[in-house]
Parts: structure tokens; C-alpha cells; sequence
């Protein structure tokens, strides 16, 4: 059973679907991949090739012309609870100039928001319409997406300024998430920039000049995306440099501190020592002595120190 399916007029009116073949517009049916009905379907109504692509158990972006179709395979960011976004969910398509058929394995709400158009008796006048539609609301949903990354990244970089604050617990998630993205992004990119310059008949002017912009905005999200694992990057590279440099700095404390009470140590040891002979035994003054020596040692051992610009 389909998940919905419209007759569409080329004036953008929808209407039930009629048993017989439409005399003008185009028709959308849309399916779940688990569908039983969808390989009789696609069998009778479908070619080979892209009956085999809209079933495919993986997809990634594509545009691809066949005889006088397109097949069509574009992604979104995943709006649904059962994951992040960065899952994106897959649209794969088949169109005519009669038919367009669209399967999903995830809820896509981009086409949920087009099918509850078509209820209300609104729709693209043509296939490329309803492509271009399609993309934008997908692209625009992907470009919150990032805007939202981007700003999380902002507050992030603003934590560079204060040398004393730890790393970002959400640094290394949130630079999975940018990279996820990038990597169903590109391809779609690709895949839009190859639609805007199929020779479809399907294919107007002002559908073109509409699906340029979209591969523009992609172009653009993946280029905002490369930006921000660049900048995560750098964040991390920061505080990693600032915890090198304070263990660094600790280890010159700790190294310095050694080395004025080294002889100090050697010096009490040695007079700790219990065997006869220890002078200063039976001299009343010997302990001050020995205090008075001690301190004059850690200044010595604080000039050289200084003479030799450790510290």
C-alpha cells in the first residue's frame, strides 16, 4: 500500500489517482522500501535499471539520465527521534514526464510537507517542479543544520580566549557531526551540479536557473562544513598546546625545585649518617651552624641557577 499518490495538473491542482493513465499533468506515488506492493508496482510501471535503483539496500547522491527519465537520489538531514541529524535520511526517485515515484526507508519531512500541500490541492506544475521543490525544502533543512553547527562552533573558539578553560566536552562529537555531514553532502552536491546540467526534455530554463541555486547552497554548506572541521581542529590544537605548555612549565617548577634542594639533601644525609666521628657532636653550636651553612648553599644554588638563566 502507497504512503500516498496524487494526480497532479500542470496548473498545480491535485486530485485523487485514477485507475486510468493521466491524459495530462503527472502522477506521484510515493512508498516505503518495505512496501509490498512496491516491486509489483515498479514492475509494471518502472524500467529495469532505476526499478533496481530505487530498491538498492544503499544509495548515495545521484542524477542520471535514462531514455527520456531521470533517476534521482538525494539526501536529508534526519529530523526523525530514532537518530542525530548527521544520519541523514535518504530520497531515492524515478520521473517522467507522467510519473514520478518517490521511496523512502525513513520518514523524509520534506515530502511529508509536500504531500500535505497536495492535500490541501497545491502542487508543482511539472516533474522539475516538483524536483526543485523537493530540493529546496531538503537544502534548506541541511543549511539550518549547519548554521546551528557553525554557531555551537563559535562558542567553542570563544573558549581559545581564556587559556584556563578546559576543552569542550562536545569538541569531538560535534567534529564527528561536521564530518558526517560533509561526507553525504559532497556527493550531493555533485549529484545537483550533474542534474543542473542534464539535456533532459524534462528539464525548463527556469527550473534549471532554480536547481543552480540549490547546487550553489550545497556548494556553499560543504565549503561551511570543511570551514568548521578546520576550525574544531585548531580549537583542539590549541588546548592540547596549552596542556603541553603547562606540563611543560610544571616540570621546569618541579626540575628547579630539585635542583636548589639536591645538595641540601645530600648535605642533611650525610650528617644524618650514625657512625662515630661526626663532627660537631659535642659542639653546642653545630646544629646552627649546619642550619646557617644550609641556607647559605640554597642562595648559591639560586645564583647560579640565575647566572645560568634557568630561571
Amino acid at each position: 500500500m502507497t504512503i500516498c499518490s496524487f494526480d497532479f495538473t500542470r496548473q498545480g491542482a491535485t486530485a485523487a489517482t485514477e485507475a486510468t493513465p493521466l491524459d495530462e499533468g503527472y502522477r506521484w506515488v510515493h512508498f516505503d522500501l518495505t512496501d509490498e506492493d512496491l516491486p509489483g508496482f515498479l514492475h509494471a510501471n518502472v524500467p529495469a535499471i532505476p526499478a533496481a535503483a530505487l530498491t538498492a539496500p544503499e544509495t548515495r547522491p545521484r542524477a542520471d539520465r535514462y531514455d527520456d527519465g531521470l533517476i534521482l537520489n538525494l539526501r536529508g538531514v534526519n529530523m526523525n527521534a530514532d537518530g542525530p541529524a548527521d544520519q541523514m535520511v535518504a530520497v531515492r526517485m524515478w520521473m517522467t514526464a507522467q510519473l514520478v515515484v518517490t521511496v523512502r526507508v525513513r520518514k523524509v519531512f520534506a515530502l511529508d510537507e509536500m504531500r500535505t500541500e497536495a492535500e490541501g490541492g497545491h502542487a508543482p506544475g511539472t516533474p522539475m517542479q516538483f524536483v526543485s521543490a523537493l530540493a529546496t525544502r531538503l537544502m534548506g533543512q541541511v543549511q539550518d543544520t549547519v548554521f546551528d553547527l557553525s554557531g555551537r562552533v563559535d562558542a567553542m573558539e570563544d573558549s581559545v580566549e581564556d587559556d584556563d578553560s578546559p576543552l569542550p566536552t562536545e569538541l569531538a562529537e560535534e567534529r564527528r557531526t561536521a564530518i558526517r555531514l560533509r561526507r553525504y553532502l559532497a556527493p550531493q552536491r555533485d549529484a545537483l551540479v550533474a542534474l543542473v546540467g542534464t539535456d533532459s526534455p524534462l528539464m525548463t530554463q527556469g527550473t534549471r536557473d532554480l536547481l543552480r541555486e540549490q547546487a550553489n547552497l550545497a556548494k556553499l554548506n560543504v565549503e561551511e562544513l570543511e570551514g568548521l572541521i578546520a576550525r574544531m581542529t585548531a580549537v583542539q590544537d590549541h588546548h592540547t598546546a596549552q596542556a603541553a605548555l603547562m606540563q611543560g612549565h610544571n616540570g621546569y617548577v618541579l626540575s628547579i625545585v630539585a635542583a636548589v634542594f639536591l645538595p641540601l639533601g645530600f648535605v642533611t644525609g650525610l650528617f644524618g649518617v650514625n657512625v662515630a666521628g661526626m663532627p660537631g657532636i659535642e659542639t653546642p653550636w653545630a646544629f646552627a651552624a649546619l642550619c646557617a651553612s644550609l641556607v647559605v648553599m640554597t642562595a648559591g644554588a639560586v645564583w647560579v641557577l640565575r647566572r645560568l638563566k634557568w630561571i
